[in-house]
């Protein structure tokens, strides 16, 4: 841990940390999976499709900013090289040959709804440590990953 004057311990620094690098990692790749889709996709919904999953990418992005950045801020070390994120991650591997919109919607929103169930725990976790901040930022970050989890699955019910 770098020397910070933030009050809070450094074992609990050092355990949100932890909790923030996991959720980093998932970050980070759900970016790229998000991207894997954006690129990849075909089908009827082509359009709608590929500009969701960019705004999923864009979010994605936002979040791993924000989570490196409270890392920084607890004197930790941001661990988001592909290697760091490839060892940890907690999401399925996406699927590199598809590219019906339908099989996009539903490989990202698994990813998705990984992420979220991760962040909702590490909410928890960070109440537990009495790191009020921390369980914001996943708070936060959990509520807006929910409403796109709901944009993307929307396309996996109906006559879609």
């Amino acid at each position: 841990m770098h020397p910070t004057k933030n009050n809070l311990s450094e074992q609990t620094r050092s355990h949100a940390v932890g909790l923030l690098n996991q959720a980093l990692s998932d970050l980070i790749d759900l970016q790229l999976q998000s991207k894997q889709a954006h690129w990849n996709v075909k089908g009827p919904n082509f359009i709608a499709l590929h500009e969701l999953f960019d705004r999923v990418a864009a979010d994605a992005v936002e979040f791993s900013d924000n989570v490196a950045e409270r890392i920084a801020a607890l004197g930790g070390q941001a661990e988001g090289s592909i290697n760091a994120v490839g060892k940890r991650t907690s999401l399925p591997a996406y699927p590199a040959e598809i590219s019906n919109g339908r099989d996009h919607v539903d490989a990202l929103s698994t990813s998705m709804a990984v992420v979220g169930k991760s962040i909702r725990s590490a909410i928890g976790r960070a109440v537990e440590l009495d790191d009020a901040d921390t369980a914001d930022l996943f708070t936060e970050i959990s509520r807006e990953l929910d409403k796109k989890l709901w944009f993307v699955e929307s396309h996996l019910q109906g006559n879609s």
